[in-house]
């Protein structure tokens, strides 16, 4: 029997994309296996809905922490969504192509900059002026905000401007002809053409925002507590299993599996709806 090279390259990509989703599938297997009989344990509304986190005297509640991811990741998407797609669409559609050529492969470099970095910029500049001027430790909802917003710019401006560079130019030569501006052929035409691409970078954004960990547990304060204001400290989920995970044992280890298994919920949950979004908006077209 005679073999090909387009046969052995067909099982080898399927192969290493199987690969991949039993990776996934074990990874989402170990954290249910390990945290999901602790949630029950405890029970599933106490873990969830309690203000409480001592794990020395067995009071695992999450709430606060819940709240704060949310409100940091909201915030970051916030600041990160409309400048990232702003900048996507001035490099495309403004830009000279020899510039955007040289502009666009620096901001991508930007993603490889260590988050810990980014943590320090927070905590040595960030932080001392939101406590001078907006009051508070500095260490808040806002600056978290403020920094994971930076963090996930590469990511909205790349995957933005690669949706918007797919469009056809006959899409943006056909609104000129029929008399509108350049603003109105780039709003009307040209982001709605590439709207499915830049919610998909808005997505994946947020799963970063969602996920970071370093540069959180240094900007954010830290304080297990339902924030109030934006200047209020706070600690998220992946805060708190790095911050814990080193000394936790017995029923502690289990609770912050536990938090692993809301937060994969969690960015399942709005991972959906992003999807749920992009779908409701192509059947509208």
């Amino acid at each position: 029997m005679k073999i090909n090279g387009e046969t052995v390259a067909k099982c080898l990509l399927t192969a290493v994309a199987f690969s991949a989703l039993a990776s996934l599938l074990l990874i989402a297997v170990f954290i249910f296996k390990e945290g999901f009989p602790f949630m029950l344990k405890v029970g599933i509304s106490d873990f969830l809905f309690s203000s409480t986190w001592n794990p020395q005297v067995g009071q695992f509640g999450i709430y606060p922490m819940i709240v704060a991811s949310l409100y940091v990741t909201f915030g970051a998407m916030l600041i990160g969504a409309p400048l990232g797609v702003a900048g996507a669409v001035f490099m495309n559609e403004f830009l000279p192509r020899p510039v955007m050529r040289v502009i666009k492969p620096t901001i991508e470099l930007l993603a490889g900059i260590p988050s810990v970095v980014f943590g320090f910029l927070g905590v040595m500049v960030l932080a001392p002026f939101i406590r001078a001027h907006l009051g508070g430790p500095g260490l808040s909802v806002l600056a978290a905000s403020v920094i994971l917003g930076i963090m996930v710019l590469p990511t909205v401006i790349s995957i933005s401007s690669d949706a918007i560079g797919a469009v056809p130019n006959s899409y943006r030569e056909g609104a000129l002809a029929l008399g509108a501006t350049r603003w109105q052929s780039v709003h009307m035409v040209t982001i709605k053409a590439a709207r499915s691409g830049i919610i998909a970078s808005i997505i994946l954004a947020m799963g970063r925002a969602l996920g970071e960990t370093m540069a959180v547990i240094m900007v954010a304060g830290n304080t297990v507590k339902v924030p109030h204001a934006v200047t209020d400290p706070v600690r998220t989920l992946t805060a708190n299993i790095a911050l814990e995970m080193a000394n936790a044992t017995g029923m502690a280890r289990e609770a912050l599996f536990a938090t692993g298994v809301v937060l994969f919920v969690v960015i399942m949950i709005l991972n959906g709806i992003a999807l749920s979004a992009i779908k409701g908006r192509g059947g509208k077209k």
